[in-house]
């Protein structure tokens, strides 16, 4: 169930591990608030690392594109999957060794970084490595994946079956990835989230004896910090709406659920049980006949704590999961 934190989590915790799309911007625009309560909670002495799945541009790049949303970053900031797959591939190849690349920029700048030489499609290699990239052509995939079907080892940086854009939630680089693994018969080893590569070389580079996992997503983000054993905050400013959240199972809930970012700066409670109701700051949940119910008013982020804990309650007994058939979330603006 979830976690309590009298304090706010800027105290409580001394490292926000922040995944970036769908939690501080989603595609060119930052998202509401964000470098506002991420400037607060620096202000309380907590430090900050930018991690992401999304490998398809340099940390420098996507620096820069927190600097021009107001929000202060620099390259070394950042940690993307790009650097964890081509930590995977040089601890295990060498320095000096060809990957074959299936990728955009910043998998490519990554491998470099460590001594690694990306090579084409058609040329000799002992790996391939493939990233996010929308620009790949189709024709270097079908390549690719006929050389990983013959025994060529394959990385991947991801497995995020969707992205967030201005213009709705579109396939990620996971959808390649399990095309190429239906087709190929193989599974690659993955360097992002949830898996343990991208985290544990956050951790490495950037400290933190209380790191918090700050994401959107239950597959990638907070299954990532429970499999480092790492508490997490979940945001809905993302791809998880109320259907992912009743729907969880325990390696995907987070320690604690907020509406945006401004949840670093507040306090955390947790809901309270009583005669088989969950109830937080004048809100009160109930699973009846298999029907989730809320009663009651307050702010819109206790509605989505008793939703969550009485849903989660309800999928552990019953394997079921609750239905939400009429059950419509306040406004995120009733704080």
């Amino acid at each position: 169930m979830l976690s309590s934190s009298s304090s706010p989590l800027c105290r409580a915790y001394d490292l926000a591990m922040l995944d970036l799309d769908g939690v501080v911007y989603v595609g060119r625009d930052a998202v509401p608030g964000a470098a506002e309560h991420l400037a607060a909670a620096r202000e309380e002495g907590m430090g900050v690392a930018f991690i992401t799945n999304n490998a398809s541009r340099p940390p420098g790049a996507v620096a820069d594109h927190l600097n021009d949303l107001g929000v202060p970053a620099t390259a070394a900031d950042v940690v993307t999957s790009a650097q964890a797959a081509a930590t995977v591939l040089r601890d295990r190849l060498g320095e000096g060794a060809r990957v074959l690349l299936l990728g955009a920029a910043g998998l490519e700048e990554a491998l470099a970084e460590r001594g690694l030489v990306a090579v084409g499609v058609d040329d000799d290699a002992e790996a391939v490595v493939t990233g996010y990239g929308p620009q790949v052509p189709w024709g270097d995939i079908m390549r690719a994946a006929v050389r990983i079907r013959e025994g060529l080892w394959w990385v991947a940086s991801n497995t995020d079956g969707t992205i967030p854009t201005p213009y709705g939630i579109a396939p990620g680089h996971g959808v390649l990835v399990d095309t190429v693994r239906r087709f190929s018969g193989v599974e690659p080893v993955v360097a992002g989230k949830p898996e343990r590569p991208l985290l544990d070389e956050t951790v490495r580079r950037v400290g933190g004896e209380r790191p918090l996992m700050v994401g959107d997503r239950l597959d990638t983000d907070i299954k990532g910090a429970r499999t480092v054993g790492i508490d997490s905050l979940l945001v809905l400013t993302g791809v998880t709406g109320l259907a992912e959240v009743v729907s969880a199972r325990e390696e995907e809930r987070p320690s604690y659920v907020g509406l945006d970012l401004r949840a670093l700066t507040e306090p955390q409670e947790a809901p309270e049980q009583a005669d088989g109701s969950w109830s937080l700051g004048g809100w009160t949940a109930t699973v009846d006949d298999g029907t989730l119910k809320v009663a009651g008013g307050g702010a819109a982020g206790d509605w989505w704590r008793v939703v969550a804990a009485a849903a989660w309650e309800f999928l552990d007994a019953s394997g079921d999961v609750a239905d939400t058939t009429g059950l419509t979330a306040p406004d995120p603006d009733a704080r």
